[in-house]
């Protein structure tokens, strides 16, 4: 197939029954409106200007009756202001509040388990992961109504914000699920 060559070929001749493209008439129509419209809004204003000072728009006189100012009455005279006494100044020092604070029980010694698996490899697996990052942790045997489990137990801990500062060091080193109970 043999090459063309576009940019020589020039332009298709116009149809003859097209125009030319030309510039749009002004608009006089929408011109004429709106300069009527602005007149007719500035011709109502004009025309309300008189009727907001209380005249009528008409230029007809109208009788407006006078009267006289009565003078103002005297009013009495406001009382003095009252000395303020405060009693709390003088025998709030002299006070003494007494509180009963209830002895806080402690819950007792506290265990973390951070996984309960069938297998006891697994089991096995998540304790040394658990050792290298320092912590020691044991492996229990529980039977119940499901089956044979095989939890692992970090603990016992006497307060349980530290067993929270040791969940957080576990949860570092990508154990996530760690659960906080009392020592059973």
């Amino acid at each position: 197939m043999a090459t063309r060559d576009y940019a020589k070929r020039g332009r298709k001749p116009r149809a003859k029954g097209r125009k030319a493209a030309s510039k749009p008439a002004f608009p006089w129509l929408r011109l004429v409106l709106v300069i009527a419209l602005i007149g007719g809004f500035g011709y109502f204003l004009w025309s309300i200007q008189g009727a907001s000072d209380g005249q009528p728009v008409a230029d007809t006189p109208v009788a407006v009756p006078v009267t006289k100012p009565k003078p103002a009455k005297a009013e009495p005279a406001l009382p003095e202001k009252p000395q303020e006494t405060w009693e709390y100044i003088e025998t709030l020092p002299e006070k003494e509040v007494e509180v009963e604070v209830p002895k806080q029980e402690l819950g007792g010694p506290y265990q973390m388990q951070c996984g309960s698996f069938r297998k006891q490899s697994q089991a096995e697996a998540m304790k040394a992961k658990i050792a290298f990052m320092g912590m020691e942790s044991q492996v229990r045997r529980t039977t119940g109504s499901n089956g044979v489990w095989f939890r692992v137990v970090l603990g016992p801990y006497e307060r349980k914000r530290v067993a929270e500062s040791e969940r957080h060091k576990v949860q570092r080193g990508g154990i996530n699920g760690c659960q906080i109970w009392l020592w059973n």
